[in-house]
């Protein structure tokens, strides 16, 4: 596999449009993230499938990891989190509090966090469900759901994440529907999710609740003739004020890595999911 020694080797393999559908800015600053180990070569959304295949996921001389920078992502907020009124909280965010530890419904399932930070939860803990579960706790405004839909790119920082969001959330979420057949039942089953009206004319339109103040539209649009098939998620307008954009994204992220799961899980047929 070749090597790539620097940000301009790196940029040279892009197009060079500015086109920021990755959500950088500038090509040269995502060629710069690259190298740095922050980002992808792949997360290129107009990047060949042959200078991929030839290159790989390379980064630089960084060897930091995205896993990594989420797990010190992690650790900043469990400390900032010790200092929240948890009784507060909890009222604001539509939690409950038993006088020791506050426990909010992710996805359906309990998560629980302790005064001095710990957390502990009926699904898998990992930062990207626990980072968005700490900033509601901390900055959340407790805004109910508004009832009303949006894409991603209609929130104020939208636009410049869409791409990213398209390529890390959206893509592979849809990925898995196309080729695995039960996923819909499982979010209905595994994940409480409520099977709605068809919203935006989709074949399958679900709710699932991320958060008691954040509730998430899955809308999956089957292949048809001469038509490959479309996945998107909507959020509720009232979003931006319960969870930050960084918050948000992860959500998405998050909700990929837990159905990746479950179709591994489902092909060994094992139904036990966490």
């Amino acid at each position: 596999m070749s090597e790539l020694n620097a940000p301009l080797d790196i940029y040279k393999l892009l197009e060079g449009s500015n086109c920021r559908e990755c959500g950088e800015a500038t090509c040269l600053a995502f060629a710069a993230a690259v190298f740095r180990g922050q980002r992808l070569l792949s997360e290129c959304p107009r990047l060949s499938p042959e200078v991929l295949e030839k290159y790989g996921d390379q980064t630089g001389e960084s060897k930091k990891t995205i896993e990594e920078d989420m797990d010190r992502a992690m650790e900043e907020i469990r400390q900032r989190v010790r200092g929240v009124d948890l009784a507060e909280a909890a009222q604001r965010v539509g939690g409950h509090y038993n006088g020791r530890s506050l426990t909010v419904k992710v996805l359906g399932k309990n998560f629980r966090v302790q005064a001095d930070g710990s957390l502990s939860a009926d699904i898998h803990v990992n930062p990207w469900v626990s980072i968005p579960v700490l900033d509601h706790i901390i900055n959340g405004r407790g805004t109910p759901p508004s009832g009303k839909w949006i894409p991603f790119r209609e929130l104020s920082q939208g636009r410049t994440w869409q791409g990213l969001f398209e390529q890390r959330c959206e893509k592979p979420l849809k990925k898995i529907a196309d080729t695995y057949t039960g996923l819909f039942e499982d979010m209905l089953e595994v994940f409480s999710g409520r099977q709605i009206e068809k919203h935006f004319d989709s074949d399958v339109s679900i709710v699932l609740w991320p958060l008691p103040r954040v509730p998430l539209l899955v809308c999956y649009w089957k292949p048809e003739e001469g038509m490959d098939s479309s996945l998107h998620l909507f959020f509720d307008r009232t979003v931006e004020d319960n969870l930050s954009i960084n918050s948000i994204f992860s959500i998405g992220s998050g909700l990929v890595r837990m159905f990746e799961l479950l179709a591994v899980k489902h092909e060994g047929r094992d139904r036990t999911y966490f």
